[in-house]
């Protein structure tokens, strides 16, 4: 490894080419980022000290190998973000000194030519070449012969870089990030003294790091780096790992084949949840769960086991099953299984917020897709599942060893050739371990559930209601954000005589015990319109009133005459019932 002390600009100048090899990850520097590099540029420039600025290291492999064309083609092992980021303020500025026609010791021809692109006709032209997701943008933004983009426009008054893109015809796949930080540059420029700018990338130095393959390992010096504090996702580190020590050809292969479509898969979502992902894939093949912040050494242990084991699995082995499981995270987790029944029946889960099943879940579906299962069998095992979590959650059982019990306590008791069956005889028995792991009986779910306030949280209370509602109903609510959560007996605390009078002698004592619980509640599209009012003008009141709901959970109040306590006990009562039908209990 050589490193040494240079300036950022003799770095990109000569013939020399840095492509960010496809296991990195996407140019992902945001406004914030940009704002400081601009901020911090302006203060070098107008420094009369002629002092300059650290900006970190470039490190990146010279493979020295000669080719027919003298460009050197550098693989970028760390510091794609800044080197980019730097390319689009470059980009910008050639374009304004262009525009103006302001003398800066520079022209525009000459900060194209040492610092952008080579003088050739193919891919080797550009200084910088990114990943397969942001490649054709940054192209697009470099191309000197896109000249329809700039020709003749005025920067501060023209077509904005959008309606620029617009007329170009971007490609539909365009990096936004790429766009806007280029746009940033652009507006900035606008009113800025073209002259500072230039000096102060004049005085910008980087530590310039240059890895000799065999004799350096990129994947520990990469660890090394990311270990100071930059900002990676432990995806970026696995990304890296699986692909980094591998030929090209192989690696290629592997990453268009498996993990590309991964990323394609998690979309938008990969940032958020691919580490989570990986987490429950672990959980999932190992009993054990990784903490979120340990999951790339976590991860590194597995494939060294797995690969120095008996089974001799390779790395290909290992990242196709991380794809294949990927596919089935996506339809538990993201919401993309195809399926209606199954995807209401994952909804429900998601809605209770049950993550820590999701390990559970992920080796149940790839039983359901090797056909160990039949689909009946696993939207009951998914019913089982919401109903073992939402029976706990209303009679306060604590949430803390969920985690435990569905990353190692249930799937070992499983009997694959008797599953359902097993797994029922597997809830029951939590209750022997501990009765914190137990399974609530019919008795115990239906005597809580009639007496919980359950208004404390709203989206559980709406799933509770909507569920209700939609039991064995022909015409189900599809979106419970058409309805609001009402409360019969009126929330406010200076009650009206005419509800004091309905309540009895100890309205107080009534109001504080039953105003959240089930009995009390129900759903309405008239929440405003019913507000504090009686329960008789609740009941009639045109528009909106209980009389003309089409709601099956208002039928049991137009029924009622007077709303009191005992009519709160038998409307929980009667909802109970119903509550044990659709919270299913294993025996």
């Amino acid at each position: 490894m050589q490193a040494r002390d240079t300036d950022f600009l003799e770095l990109l100048n000569g013939n020399k080419q840095f492509a960010v090899p496809i296991f990195q990850r996407r140019y992902s520097w945001e406004k914030k980022h940009c704002e400081k590099l601009w901020n911090d540029v302006l203060s070098l420039g107008k420094d009369s000290t002629d002092r300059s600025h650290f900006l970190g290291s470039i490190v990146y492999i010279d493979p020295k190998v000669s080719n027919a064309s003298k460009v050197r083609e550098l693989q970028v092992i760390d510091g794609q973000q800044r080197l980019t980021t730097l390319t689009l303020l470059l980009a910008a500025l050639s374009r304004a000194v262009e525009g103006r026609n302001v003398d800066i010791d520079i022209t525009h021809e000459e900060l194209s030519d040492y610092y952008l692109n080579v003088r050739r006709n193919d891919e080797l032209r550009y200084k910088q070449l990114l990943t397969q997701h942001d490649k054709d943008t940054l192209i697009q933004l470099l191309d000197e012969n896109n000249t329809e983009w700039f020709q003749n426009v005025d920067l501060g008054e023209k077509r904005t870089l959008f309606q620029l893109v617009e007329d170009a015809k971007l490609p539909a796949d365009a990096a936004p990030r790429l766009i806007e930080n280029y746009r940033l540059f652009e507006t900035k420029l606008k009113d800025a003294d073209i002259k500072v700018v230039y000096v102060g990338i004049q005085r910008l130095r980087i530590v310039d790091v240059v890895l000799d393959r065999p004799d350096d390992n990129p994947q520990l010096i990469f660890e090394s780096l990311n270990s100071t504090g930059l900002e990676l996702s432990q995806a970026d580190l696995i990304r890296n790992y699986v692909l980094m020590g591998q030929k090209p050809d192989f690696q290629a292969r592997l990453y268009k084949t498996y993990w590309l479509p991964m990323e394609q898969r998690f979309g938008d979502q990969y940032v958020d949840r691919f580490d989570e992902f990986i987490r429950d894939y672990l959980t999932l093949k190992t009993r054990q769960i990784p903490k979120i912040r340990n999951v790339y050494d976590s991860f590194k242990a597995y494939v060294q086991e797995k690969t120095n084991s008996e089974t001799l699995e390779t790395i290909e082995d290992i990242i196709a099953d991380i794809s294949r499981y990927s596919k089935h995270y996506i339809c538990i987790a993201l919401g993309k299984e195809e399926d209606t029944k199954l995807r209401d029946c994952f909804r429900d889960i998601n809605t209770l917020e049950v993550t820590v099943a999701f390990p559970f879940l992920l080796e149940v579906y790839e039983d359901y897709t090797r056909e160990y299962i039949r689909k009946s069998e696993l939207i009951e095992i998914l019913h089982l599942v919401e109903s073992y979590v939402f029976r706990r959650a209303i009679c306060d059982i604590p949430t803390n060893t969920l985690n435990t019990t569905f990353a190692s306590r249930l799937m070992p008791k499983v009997d694959k050739s008797n599953y359902l069956e097993s797994l029922k005889r597997a809830f029951l028995s939590l209750a022997d371990q501990s009765d914190r792991y137990r399974y609530p009986a019919n008795s115990d779910f239906k005597r809580e559930f009639t007496v919980k306030s359950i208004y404390n949280n709203i989206k559980r209370c709406q799933y509770l209601l909507r569920k209700l509602e939609n039991h064995e109903n022909k015409q189900p609510i599809r979106r419970i954000e058409d309805y609001t959560v009402e409360h019969v007996m009126p929330q406010n605390s200076d009650l009206s005589d005419e509800w004091k009078e309905e309540l009895g002698e100890s309205w107080q004592d009534v109001q504080e015990q039953y105003l959240h619980t089930i009995g009390n509640l129900t759903l309405t599209g008239y929440n405003p319109e019913l507000s504090d009012r009686s329960f008789k003008e609740k009941k009639h009141l045109d528009p909106g009133g209980f009389l003309q709901s089409r709601l099956r959970l208002n039928d049991s109040l137009v029924q009622v005459k007077k709303w009191d306590e005992a009519a709160i006990q038998n409307r929980a009562a009667e909802l109970a019932e119903k509550a044990l039908k659709i919270w299913i209990s294993p025996e």
